[in-house]
Formats: structure tokens, sequence, C-alpha cells
């Protein structure tokens, strides 16, 4: 059993209510008849029904559940709920009430108010129109100050990573993390491919030097980050500076850092800012056959990445937004947000 589908079949052990905002993007409509057909999640899609509906033709989506945000009984709820959230930020009831019209927010507050386990989007909107959401009404986990990304990558028959999978970070949404930051990514994306993938992770700070093989601000702050991170997580299998070839490549690894645990054999690669991350993941995609998977914000907080049946079905349905993209050879979008 793949990867792929050993998510599905995690998320079909106990069905969660998953909600999709960007209802008018056939991508969407596309993933929501998948799930339904292979059972995964019960669906909810934001929107207005008849466009829905026209959009729909010729795709079953009659057991998803479709919420119009204007004509919903429980919408004056919400906006107060948003209102009391972020009066302390200027909020007024008028702004709530526009701002929850916005479907990317009314989906958001359905998964805080319970009715939903999580949420799928990016698909149609940026990564700032989906995180923004996310961090005003959901927060941070408790003891975090920063939210990043990950892409999950899967390439078949491949001797490297996990039988093939890797965890791509930060790749999405942090820029140029400090030493501090980049550890930080670091352990949490380790957390996060343990979750999902169920084994081990083994994690290399990538730079363009190995052991000191070339030494600038760049390569020192790679190497303060693995050290940040050694300290505040000693259990971890965490080794870097490292450069990509001395992370995957066992001959190379053994070469270029002799005695280290992880050169050769990571499965989890850390980049050192977000210019190398999204070049990289694009790249592998594109060139590499790699399939780009899914993204997962790291450290939202109910929402952080812990494998729940409830994480297992957002994930599925990224996934199925994953192929609709494929499709359409389109980017990789679909950002998942989950209850714990």
């Amino acid at each position: 059993m793949n990867f792929l589908e050993q998510i599905c079949e995690r998320a079909k052990k106990d069905i969660k209510t998953i909600v999709l905002p960007e209802s008018e993007d056939i991508r969407t409509i596309k993933a929501a008849a998948m799930v339904q057909e292979r059972g995964i999640a019960d669906i909810i899609l934001v929107g207005d029904p008849d466009k829905i509906s026209e959009l729909a033709a010729g795709l079953d989506i009659s057991k998803c559940r479709i919420v119009n945000p204007v004509t919903y009984e429980r919408f004056d709820e919400y906006v107060n709920a948003f209102y009391e959230l972020r009066k302390a930020k200027g909020m007024t009831p008028e702004k709530a009430e526009a701002i929850m019209k916005d479907y990317v927010y009314f989906a958001t507050m359905m998964v805080k108010m319970g009715e939903a386990d999580g949420m799928v989007s990016g698909a149609a909107h940026s990564t700032a129109d989906t995180v923004r959401p996310s961090l005003q009404i959901l927060k941070t986990k408790p003891g975090t100050s920063m939210v990043s990304a990950f892409f999950v990558m899967v390439v078949p028959n491949c001797e490297y990573g996990a039988n093939g999978i890797f965890v791509y970070a930060d790749s999405g949404l942090v820029e140029n993390p400090s030493s501090e930051g980049l550890a930080d990514i670091a352990i949490e994306s380790a957390k996060s491919f343990k979750q999902l993938v169920q084994e081990d992770p083994i994690v290399a700070m990538l730079s363009y030097s190995t052991y000191g093989s070339a030494k600038s601000e760049l390569t020192e702050k790679v190497i303060a980050a693995t050290n940040i991170a050694k300290e505040k997580a000693p259990e971890l299998m965490l080794d870097g500076e490292l450069q990509a070839d001395a992370a995957l490549v066992p001959a190379i690894g053994q070469s270029k850092a002799p005695g280290s645990p992880v050169a050769g054999h990571a499965n989890v690669l850390v980049f050192p800012d977000l210019d190398a991350g999204n070049i990289g993941y694009k790249l592998t995609e594109r060139l590499g056959g790699f399939q780009a998977l899914i993204t997962n914000f790291i450290n939202i907080v109910s929402v952080t990445v812990v494998v729940t049946v409830a994480v297992s079905a957002t994930v599925a349905i990224a996934i199925a937004v994953s192929e609709a993209n494929t499709e359409a050879n389109a980017d990789t979008g679909s950002y998942t947000v989950s209850k714990a």
C-alpha cells in the first residue's frame, strides 16, 4: 500500500467532515466528487448552490452538503463570534458581517465553531489569503510565534528518502527565517513527517556547503540553526550543514560528511530560505517526476498537523485537489487546516 492509499485508508476508518471554500473552481468540485466516490470524508462546499450545481454538471456531488453563507441560519452567530475574536484589533460588527461573506473566512469559522473537522483551501487563493483567516480565527499553537509550511513530495520507485517520500520545508511561506526560526521549522517538520508518513524522520539542514566546505553568513545561519535544533530536540536525527547530494546519496554522504547519521539517508529536507525551498520543490516536481501532493501549515493551533483521522481526511482531500490540479497541469496549491 503506497502513501496515498495509506492516508485514504486512515481517513476511511473514522469519517470526518471537511469544508471546501473554493467551490467556484472546477478542481475543487472534482475533488469533492472523488472524495465522495472513495468514501474518504463528508464534504461541505461553501458557495452558491446554483453556481455549484452548474459547475458540477456531469459530476456526482449528491452527498455533499452545500452551505451558502448569506442564507445560512447560523450566519449571524458566526458574524458575532468573529467580531468578538477581532474587536480588540478594531473590528466592527459591520466589517465582521462583510468579511464573513468571504468563503475562506466562513469555512475557517466552520472549523472554529465545530461544524467541520478541517478545511482544504489554496487551489484558487494565494498563500496569504489562505493563511490570514486561519491566523485570525484559529491562532497559532501555544508557545509558538511562527507559522511555516511544508510540501509532501512523493516519487515512485525511488531509492532515496522514505521509499521516495520526502518533506520539503519551508517551501511555501517563510521567506528568510532566522537561525531560531529555521530550527523550529526543522523540528516541527520532523514531527509532521512522523505523523503523516509514520516513519522516523531523518532531517537534513541544507546548504551549499557541507561540514564547513564553505564559509559565509549563509552557511553560518544553517550551522547555528542546526545547533539550536539539536539543543531543542536532542532525540531527533538531524544534522547539517549538508549539500543536497550529501543529504540524499549514501556514497556522497559518507565522503563529504563521514560519521554523520543523516548524510545519505535524509527524508526531511530543510531549506535555508523560501527561494531555495520553492525553487527546489518546483524543479523536482517538473523535472524529476515528483508529485508535490500537499502543503500543510505548521503551528496553526487546534490545527497543527497531528495525524488524527481529521488530518488524514484533510490530507486525502488535498491529494484529490492535487490530482485535479495535475489534470489541469496547474500548480499544486492546496493547504490543509485540521482540528487536532
